[in-house]
């Protein structure tokens, strides 16, 4: 229980705390977002403890009860913190006994706040993984839906921000949605890293008054019990795979919102903001600014400094527990609603995103069909190698001449090679070349058609 100054290890102390270390020590400013699974863990420890024979029934309800009572009051915004309250831990367990009294000092027997304080956070986490699996999926769903409706819609496709081929707008929404299908995956896996019970190892030696474990793990329904005590309390590692989850998924979101900030550029004009999305200059009047995407791939640097933060905590940290421990809870909390923010936003975007399908069309030039070209005569049975010379000396001879690639005569073309023939005009025809000469690969409509059902059925595999 609770020593005289409110502390949970106040009795070897004499005299009060600097009101500077107070503070510095303090994290109920923060942590209090653990209220709700604090109150949880409490209780399915009650019950492990009444199993054990360290609480009889009657002080188990009594203590159930009261716990009741505590999270109706957080619920409600009712809840009192105190001056003392260091912790979530310290504020529940100061209110349990002046609900109780001294009955709520036997709920810490045997428990450590070292185990108590990462139980809390992984149930936490759990439940947050799940919440932001939905609005990642949410997100790929919404993509995949735009794909689905404009997939006849050509447009450029860039290299070394060159324009490469001729490819359709929705190959190149199908390859953002593709790389958040691999972040939600791995999020999943983080997930089932999170949900492992640590309670019942205590402070670092493990529990030794017969709490049973498996009891806990059902109680909480964790998927798994962690092995060694000493671990337990000070492993962090399901943290930073979580913050390096959130880094790689901006890193993703920050690249897309890259290419949609260039593409609505007047340069490109392929794309416009809604204005739900847009803001405007205070001294130019004409301006439509994409704050929305600027503000996406700005967080992004917020949420790796926020790995790089903790894996720099952990890395020379002794065992076991120390308080610098403490740090991994703002940086979850942050990133956490910091993802929450952005998936939202994005998802926003891409569902209220204008194209201009005529600038898209106006973008293509005959001399993004070269790759074509060589394919042309790699079908009349030339080793692609010299296929890929000739296409490159039509290209040179266009250029000699100041014309369109698709304005060299065919007699032009039989002096470069004698495998062009008068097919090969077929080439230039865009929606024909894009179906035909790339016919396994993206841009073909029964591969964008392919890449729609495959999204879909992993969606719906991770929601099963």
């Amino acid at each position: 229980m609770a020593s005289e100054s409110g502390k949970l290890w106040g009795g070897r102390f004499v005299g009060a705390v600097d009101p500077i270390m107070e503070k510095f020590n303090s994290s109920i400013a923060y942590d209090r977002a653990l209220w709700e699974v604090d109150v949880q863990g409490s209780k399915a420890y009650s019950r492990g403890l009444q199993k054990a024979g360290l609480l009889t029934r009657e002080e188990m309800d009594q203590i159930l009860h009261a716990l009741d009572k505590v999270a109706e009051e957080w619920a409600q915004g009712t809840f009192k913190v105190n001056p003392s309250d260091e912790d979530i831990h310290t504020a529940n367990e100061r209110r349990l006994k002046e609900l109780i009294g001294e009955t709520a000092g036997k709920l810490h027997t045997g428990r450590s706040r070292n185990d108590q304080v990462v139980t809390d956070l992984r149930l936490w986490m759990r439940q947050d993984c799940s919440r932001l699996s939905a609005l990642l999926w949410e997100l790929i769903r919404t993509m995949v839906d735009r794909a689905e409706a404009e997939h006849d819609v050509l447009f450029p496709g860039y290299t070394h921000l060159q324009r490469a081929q001729p490819i359709r707008w929705s190959h190149w929404i199908l390859s953002h949605a593709v790389a958040l299908t691999r972040d939600s995956e791995r999020l999943r896996e983080v997930q089932k890293r999170i949900n492992v019970l640590p309670l019942g190892s205590g402070a670092i030696a493990g529990n030794p008054l017969g709490v049973d474990r498996e009891l806990l793990q059902a109680e909480l329904n964790f998927g798994a019990i962690t092995l060694n005590s000493m671990d337990a309390t000070s492993e962090r590692d399901f943290v930073a795979e979580f913050l390096f989850w959130a880094s790689l998924c901006m890193t993703h979101l920050s690249r897309m919102a890259e290419d949609l900030i260039l593409y609505g550029t007047k340069e490109f004009s392929f794309v416009q903001l809604s204005d739900a999305y847009s803001t405007g200059s205070s001294l130019m009047p004409q301006k439509k600014n994409p704050d929305s995407l600027e503000l996406i791939r700005s967080k992004a640097g917020r949420v790796f400094g926020r790995c790089a933060g903790l894996l720099m905590t952990l890395k020379g940290l002794p065992s076991t527990y120390n308080k610098d421990l403490q740090e991994d809870k703002e940086a979850v909390f942050e990133v956490s609603d910091t993802m929450s923010a952005v998936l939202q936003v994005a998802t926003g975007v891409i569902s209220t995103l204008q194209i201009h399908r005529e600038n898209m069309a106006r973008a293509l030039s005959p001399d993004m069909l070269a790759t074509d070209l060589a394919y042309y005569l790699v079908r009349k049975g030339m080793p692609f190698r010299q296929a890929h010379e000739a296409s490159g000396r039509a290209v040179f001879l266009a250029e000699t001449k100041g014309v369109a690639l698709n304005q060299l005569s065919l007699k032009e073309l039989q002096t470069i090679s004698p495998l062009f023939s008068g097919d090969v005009s077929r080439v230039w025809d865009y929606g024909h070349s894009v179906e035909q000469y790339t016919a396994l690969g993206g841009t073909a409509r029964s591969s964008v058609d392919w890449q729609i059902g495959q999204v879909r059925a992993l969606l719906r595999a991770q929601q099963a």
